[in-house]
């Protein structure tokens, strides 16, 4: 069990890495690619898996913590779903959405390693 956990984490990383590195490569022009899209559905699903396993684990958990996540990772999917449909229909999409992508994901981030 603990390798499957171990192996959601790894995929957790990846995708906040998908979310949080495309938003820094395109700070230029700052967009919502859909590759952030896939990345915050990788988040939601492994997030969610890592919630069921922490019980068989017998791990202690602060629910408040990944309560808050969810809801934060739930808000980002959102954003980056809607910003990733505007960018397939060749519309603009806005700034202060795309930065809402980005720096929504690298608060999760940050609550994830900071808070304990």
């Amino acid at each position: 069990m603990n390798i499957v956990y171990n192996v959601m984490v790894f995929l957790h990383i990846v995708g906040a890495a998908m979310i949080v590195g495309i938003w820094i490569g395109q700070m230029k022009k700052p967009t919502v690619h859909p590759r952030q899209f896939d990345g915050a559905a990788l988040q939601l699903l492994t997030g969610v898996a890592m919630m069921g396993l922490i019980p068989a684990l017998d791990m202690d958990a602060n629910y408040a913590k990944l309560g808050i996540k969810l809801v934060i990772a739930l808000v980002v999917a959102v954003l980056a779903f809607i910003g990733s449909r505007k960018f397939k229909k060749g519309e603009p999409v806005s700034i202060g959405l795309a930065h809402s992508v980005g720096g929504l994901a690298l608060l999760n981030v940050a609550i994830a390693t900071l808070w304990r």
